[in-house]
C-alpha cells in the first residue's frame, strides 16, 4: 500500500505563529477539561538530544492548563538508594491518577541513552531494559493509560550553534552540565543509542513520533498539533459560571497601609 499523502504544510509569518499557537493552547485547556471530566490519564514522554527545545515545547503546552491536574516530572540524578531500585520503580510513582496529565521532560528512557553511552548502567541492565521497556508500556496501556512518545531531533549543526549560545547566555549557563559537554562530544555514540533504541522500542501499539526541531517555533506548532489529534478528547459543557456572586454589602473598615510592610516601589510602568 503506497503512503498517504501528506497535505503541504502552512507557512506563517511570526505574527500568525503566535495566534496559532494561541489557538492550539486553547485546544490544551479543552483537553485537559475532557481528562479532567472523564477521569482520563494521560503520560506524554518527550526525549530528543540535548538543546532539541523538550523545555520550550513542555512550557507552551503547560502555559495555561491547571497545574493541579497536570504535572511536569524532570527528575534528578538517582539517589544511592534508587540506584538499588527495580529501574522502573522510581518512574511509576509519577504516573497520573484518574483526571490527570503528566508530561516527562526525559523519561526511563535514560536507560537507554544517556545511562548506556555513559556507562552509568552494565550491559546486562542496558538489555534488559530494551527487552522489558515494550511489556511495561503495554502494561501501562492496558490498564488505559494514554502513553505518547515524542522524539525531538535536531542537526548536529544546529545543536552546536545552541551549546555555543548556552555558553554566551547568562539565562541558559544552568543548562550545561559535563554531561552535556559529553553529549557534544560523544555525537555519533548516541546517535546510535537512539537508533537502537527505537529498533526495540517504536512499536505498533507505542510508537515514537519524531518531530524536526531545528525550527522551535515549527517544532512546537507540529508536536501540539500532533498531541490534540492523539487524544480523544471533547469540548465538554461549561462549568463555568455565567455570572459573579453578589459581593457582601456590609460595612467594612480596611486597615490604613502605614501599617502593612509595603514592597518598595523601585519601578512604575507608564501606560
Amino acid at each position: 500500500m503506497a503512503p498517504a499523502e501528506l497535505n503541504p504544510p502552512v507557512e506563517l509569518t511570526p505574527k500568525e505563529y503566535e495566534k496559532e499557537l494561541l489557538h492550539l493552547q486553547t485546544e490544551l485547556v479543552y483537553m485537559q477539561e475532557w481528562i479532567v471530566a472523564t477521569n482520563s490519564r494521560l503520560v506524554v514522554l518527550f526525549e530528543g538530544r540535548d538543546t532539541a527545545g523538550k523545555g520550550g515545547i513542555i512550557k507552551r503546552i503547560t502555559a495555561f492548563l491547571n497545574p493541579r491536574t497536570c504535572r511536569v516530572v524532570a527528575l534528578p540524578t538517582p539517589s544511592e538508594r534508587e540506584r538499588t531500585q527495580w529501574y522502573f520503580q522510581r518512574y511509576v510513582p509519577h504516573l497520573p491518577a484518574a483526571g490527570e496529565m503528566v508530561l516527562f521532560d526525559r523519561s526511563w528512557y535514560n536507560r537507554a541513552g544517556v545511562e548506556h553511552v555513559m556507562g552509568f548502567c552494565t550491559q546486562a541492565e542496558y538489555e534488559e531494559f530494551l527487552r522489558f521497556c515494550p511489556a511495561f508500556e503495554q502494561a501501562l496501556q492496558n490498564d488505559g493509560i494514554i502513553l505518547l512518545k515524542y522524539w525531538l531531533s535536531v542537526s548536529d549543526e544546529e545543536q552546536e550553534r545552541r551549546f555555543k549560545k548556552r555558553l554566551s547566555d547568562p539565562l541558559k549557563r544552568w543548562k550545561f552540565s559535563p554531561t552535556d559537554m559529553q553529549a557534544r562530544a560523544r555525537w555519533v555514540d548516541y546517535a546510535e543509542a537512539k537508533d537502537h533504541m527505537f529498533a526495540y522500542t517504536d512499536t505498533e501499539p507505542c510508537p515514537w513520533r519524531v518531530v524536526e526541531a531545528d525550527d522551535k517555533r515549527t517544532a512546537r506548532l507540529n508536536l501540539i498539533s500532533d498531541l490534540l489529534t492523539r487524544v480523544p478528547y471533547e469540548h465538554v459543557r461549561e462549568t463555568v459560571p455565567s455570572e459573579l456572586p453578589a459581593r457582601q454589602s456590609r460595612e467594612y473598615m480596611r486597615p490604613p497601609k502605614s501599617t502593612q510592610r509595603l514592597v518598595e516601589t523601585r519601578y512604575t510602568v507608564v501606560k
